[in-house]
């Protein structure tokens, strides 16, 4: 096995107000992690920047899960000691795929330092979404830009990925509040009304018109429109849902960012001005761009 490895992983964005468990969207802001293999026993973990003094510092951390997981599924000896060093910029429970961003960390810098080729992109994406629980977060973080994720008939996840258009900016308004996927999953009724489900598929694919080729303000506002997620979750999250409300009653196109509490906004040339008013003080407003790439493996130069 090689000794060190980096791995760099953004945040995302998933669901995408229509796009329940199908659309996700890599962001640019990332996660860092320098990932070394000792002969000394035992697992080390420091953190810096988000997570730090909250997160396991030993085998329960979510990045030493994943290696694990994947050195046993590659058929590869476990290594006697791991050294992680994280420095950690997407804020955990939040809605921005920072889960995500540890496993595919994790399945990456393991594969990398193993050197096993015959681990493939797909075996990696299947990996990462079992681990995960769901595609649509961890394809868009592994492979960046704007994907399209489900399952075949076999249960194999699988992707399409698209590029947006290069006026898409999205905006992301994080409180201070955290609230766990599992949490906001458990409001979701198992059953929709037929029309409900008919009125997002067709904002679905009107989404992805938009953020590939027409996004503009109006379009956008049209397509992030939802009936199938966002207002059960509502109870958990009301001051996101009140927000989202807000933002788009003066036509800006908001959406709860993948399982809430932070709230994802498309800016547009003509709409900028008009999400700092309607935030307030107790949130963290970040304009980000969109991340054509997602994850990057890199082995450090030695000198």
């Amino acid at each position: 096995m090689s000794s060190t490895v980096q791995v760099r992983v953004p945040a995302t964005s998933a669901n995408l107000g229509p796009g329940y468990d199908t659309l996700g969207l890599a962001l640019s802001l990332h996660d860092e992690v320098e990932v070394t293999l000792t002969e000394e026993p035992g697992v080390a973990v420091t953190v810096e920047g988000e997570g730090a003094g909250e997160v396991d510092l030993g085998e329960g951390h979510l990045i030493v899960k994943a290696m694990r997981t994947t050195f046993a599924r590659m058929g590869v000896p476990q290594p006697a000691g791991i050294r992680l060093r994280c420095r950690n910029r997407i804020p955990h429970a939040r809605g921005l795929g920072s889960s995500s961003a540890a496993v595919c960390a994790g399945i990456l810098g393991a594969r990398a330092l193993a050197g096993v080729t015959r681990f493939s992109d797909d075996q990696v994406f299947a990996l990462a979404a079992e681990m995960e629980g769901h595609p649509d977060n961890v394809a868009p973080c592994l492979a960046g830009g704007l994907t399209v994720a489900w399952c075949d008939h076999t249960g194999v996840p699988r992707m399409v990925k698209l590029a947006p258009d290069e006026r898409i900016r999205p905006v992301v308004v994080v409180p201070s509040t955290r609230l766990s996927t599992e949490a906001a999953r458990g409001l979701l009724p198992k059953d929709v009304p037929h029309k409900d489900a008919s009125f997002n598929a067709g904002r679905a694919a009107l989404l992805i018109a938009a953020l590939t080729r027409r996004p503009d303000r109006e379009v956008l506002l049209a397509a992030t429109e939802d009936r199938l997620h966002q207002a059960y979750r509502a109870p958990a999250m009301p001051e996101s849902a009140h927000l989202v409300e807000r933002l788009r009653a003066v036509g800006v196109p908001a959406v709860v960012s993948g399982a809430g509490p932070a709230v994802l906004a498309f800016s547009t040339s003509d709409s900028q001005d008009l999400i700092a008013p309607e935030v307030g003080n107790d949130w963290h407003i970040q304009q980000m761009d969109v991340d054509p790439v997602g994850a990057n493996v890199q082995f450090p130069e030695t000198r």
